[in-house]
Formats: structure tokens, sequence, C-alpha cells
């Protein structure tokens, strides 16, 4: 069971949301493993660009599980408004899991 990881040794845009994106298609699972809203990550589809500050860069890829991990602060508006966001496009997620033991901030 090989692991691609994709870990950036820089603060900002290193372009790893893009990395990843072209990755997932090929993954069974995208983890995000720490972070939190204020990361931002393009992904793009077609034409239709998405910003996601939370969701995992695989969350469009219909077979491919996508897991928020420990490690991610989740602001449950800004995640609310991607899942929106997202459903607004005919996208899906429920190919989305989020850890029991995730971090919560509060707005």
């Amino acid at each position: 069971m090989p692991a691609t990881v994709v870990v950036g040794a820089q603060f900002g845009d290193e372009g790893k949301g893009k990395i990843v994106d072209y990755l997932a298609d090929r993954a069974d699972v995208v983890v995000r493993f720490q972070g939190g809203a204020n990361a931002g990550h393009t992904v793009q589809v077609g034409d239709q660009l998405y910003a996601f500050h939370l969701l995992p860069s695989g969350v469009l890829r219909k077979r491919t599980m996508n897991v928020i991990g420990n490690g991610v602060v989740v602001d449950p508006t800004q995640l609310l408004k991607e899942i929106e966001e997202t459903r607004a496009h005919g996208h899906s997620v429920e190919n989305l899991r989020i850890s029991d033991r995730a971090h919560v901030v509060m707005p």
C-alpha cells in the first residue's frame, strides 16, 4: 500500500494544493492533516476554480475519500460555507470525513 505525502517546506504559496489536486485523481484517500481556515488552496475542474480553506483538495473527486484530520483547526462557519458552495456547483461531499479529534474554533 504505497503512500504519497505532500508537505511544504515554506509558508504560503508553494503550490501544494495544485499538486495534491493533480495527485488526488489517482488517490484512494486525501487527508488534510493540519492547518486552518487561514490557509488556502485552489482546485480547478474544467474552467471552474474552487478556493478551499478547510476542505481537502480531493473533495471534488467522487471516488476519493477525503479526511479532515486531528491537526486541523476547524471553523464551522467557514467549513459549512465551503460545503454549500461545493454543493451549489453540483458536487457532493459524501466523500468527506471529519476526525472527532479535530480542533474546533468558534467565530
